[in-house]
């Protein structure tokens, strides 16, 4: 009998809709009888989330030691609180950028990260940070991605959206739309093709599809009508590619591109810009668009949403995301294709 995969989840940060997506997907049970769950917070301020949005007590044992963790996860307890005193109740508001909440969040981050790369846990799902809340706490790095890579020493995280089955890598992410098209290079799209197709050659990868890069110009540029970068970088990189041996396509106008992908014509698709690949994913289905960030020595699932401190504590929040992160991260672990 497979192993049950086991989850580390940090609460996120305490003042934003985090904890109360987090309690709100466990109760879903999304991974029940599937995997274990380890939630990394504070549970005075989980306690407090859930009486104020009207939610039950998910966990079936609560732990403070990584010791005791191991011996919950032994007696096969599922879903696991690992008390991190991390909040004082008495100066704590919902919906306020807040250092003590910028500190909790990224100390419950790096806690998750210490109980993978222990081997307790064997990937990280993460709900949303906000940038000015670890600003704030003396964090500077601008979001989960990048904390990732500082805490286990992975210089380049690459980051693949996933929403119902379409799959789509990032050539580039947070750059001006002029700076990422400058940087559409022969050498920097063969580069990204090679380290997105060596992750897509595993089992939760469809190899007999091909890899597609997408389209810089309208229509491919038409043979330099419409712009130069498909003559003079991408088709060279695409050239490249398959000259080693690589199953990759394109490049495909990115107004069909995406489409293709998602009815089973591509393996994944190599957005070249932010925007590109995000417009695609949040329009097939918002909540469902989920992040999943590679090169890092374990996988590592988010929501794609932000803290929504206006809603914050209210029982309102939509934990569809949240769920379909533990989806994605139990599917990817177990080498499943589909989705269960």
């Amino acid at each position: 009998m497979m192993k049950k995969p086991v989850l580390a989840v940090p609460m996120g940060d305490p003042a934003g809709i985090g904890p109360e997506i987090v309690l709100k997907a466990l109760a879903h049970g999304v991974h029940s009888k599937k995997a274990t769950v380890i939630v990394l917070g504070d549970r005075s301020l989980l306690e407090k989330t859930a009486s104020d949005c009207a939610l039950g007590d998910p966990f079936t044992a609560v732990v403070s030691t990584d010791v005791a963790c191991r011996q919950a996860i032994t007696e096969s307890q599922e879903t696991i609180l690992y008390d991190m005193p991390l909040v004082d109740l008495a100066t704590f508001t919902y919906g306020e950028i807040d250092g003590m909440c910028g500190k909790a969040a990224y100390d419950a981050i790096s806690a998750a990260v210490r109980l993978t790369q222990s081997h307790i846990s064997d990937a990280v799902v993460t709900p949303p940070l906000h940038k000015e809340s670890l600003r704030a706490a003396g964090v500077h790095s601008i979001g989960h991605t990048e904390i990732l890579g500082e805490l286990t020493g992975s210089p380049a995280p690459v980051t693949m959206f996933e929403t119902l089955g379409l799959r789509i890598f990032f050539m580039t992410r947070h750059l001006s739309l002029r700076q990422a098209c400058d940087v559409v290079t022969e050498e920097r799209v063969y580069r990204s093709i090679k380290e997105c197709y060596k992750l897509t050659q595993t089992s939760s990868f469809d190899q007999n599809l091909p890899f597609v890069v997408a389209a810089l110009n309208p229509h491919g540029g038409e043979h330099g009508l419409f712009g130069d970068e498909e003559q003079m970088a991408i088709i060279p990189a695409i050239e490249r590619a398959r000259l080693e041996g690589m199953l990759v396509e394109g490049p495909v106008g990115a107004d069909s591109v995406f489409h293709l992908a998602k009815i089973g014509r591509y393996r994944a698709v190599l957005s070249l810009y932010h925007d590109q690949g995000h417009i695609a994913a949040k329009t097939l289905d918002f909540d469902r668009t989920i992040s999943v960030t590679w090169a890092l020595p374990f996988l590592r699932t988010s929501v794609d949403h932000g803290t929504a401190f206006d809603i914050a504590g209210k029982g309102i929040a939509s934990e569809v995301s949240m769920v379909e992160a533990i989806r994605v991260a139990i599917r990817y672990l177990l080498g499943k294709q589909t989705s269960f």
